[in-house]
């Protein structure tokens, strides 16, 4: 067996185990989606989303919604992105890297539009007397879903190129915190059940699982082609 065949087979043999992996990880995350979903509105979920909203009521305290809407304001659609469009230019002008700069924007304008549709599939109204205005419905929740892709990525990217164990495990659990957070401030200011920011959690992870090797993917085959098409104009005679 010559090195040309081994590369291939071995090329082949990571994309099938990446393609596995990621059918399954998108797998788990609609079926959680689903059956989420399904339960919402039975009446053990009902108990659940009315014990959650006093048990946040007592970990953050009764008069911290100052701080409770800053946190939540990490997830809001102008802070989202205003952040992503300074990815986007760091990846692009400053790293030179437009995979990056690609990503960024699919998945945070992906979340928010597959938020937008999920939530006319299943209308489900926000709950009554919310501490602040909010508007739209609320399954799934929107600040959950697009924390978990916009956070995850982030986390992804820390992973991924932060060297230093100690810096990466700490980003990454300040990230994770981030991202709870600001799934208990939804509940806490009465704008969410909890079942619709397990839901966002969860639709936020699936898309990103999705999108990123996906994207991946498509990377490397452009660069394939490019690399091929730059060989076979050299190869032709001036």
């Amino acid at each position: 067996m010559n090195d040309q065949l081994r590369r291939l087979l071995a090329g082949f043999t990571l994309f099938l185990t990446e393609f596995a992996i990621t059918l399954a990880l998108g797998t788990l995350g609609v079926v959680l989606f689903l059956a989420l979903g399904r339960e919402v509105f039975d009446q053990d979920a009902a108990t659940f989303d009315a014990e959650a909203f006093r048990w946040t009521r007592r970990l953050l305290g009764p008069d911290r919604q100052q701080w409770v809407e800053g946190i939540t304001f990490l997830a809001s659609r102008n802070f989202i992105t205003g952040a992503a469009g300074l990815l986007v230019n760091w990846f692009l002008l400053l790293r030179r890297h437009r995979w990056y700069s690609l990503l960024v924007p699919v998945v945070a304008l992906g979340s928010i539009t597959l938020n937008l549709v999920l939530k006319q599939f299943y209308n489900r109204p926000r709950p009554l007397l919310p501490l602040v205005s909010a508007s739209g419905l609320s399954f799934p929740s929107g600040h959950a879903m697009i924390s978990a892709s916009f956070y995850g990525l982030l986390i992804y990217l820390v992973w991924t190129h932060v060297r230093r164990p100690g810096w990466r495990y700490a980003l990454v659990a300040l990230l994770v915190g981030v991202i709870l957070l600001i799934g208990l401030t939804r509940v806490y200011l009465r704008v969410h059940y909890a079942t619709d920011v397990l839901a966002g959690f969860t639709a936020g992870a699936a898309w990103l699982v999705v999108a990123i090797p996906l994207l991946k993917r498509l990377e490397i085959e452009i660069k394939k082609r490019f690399r091929n098409t730059l060989q076979t104009t050299e190869k032709q005679p001036i």
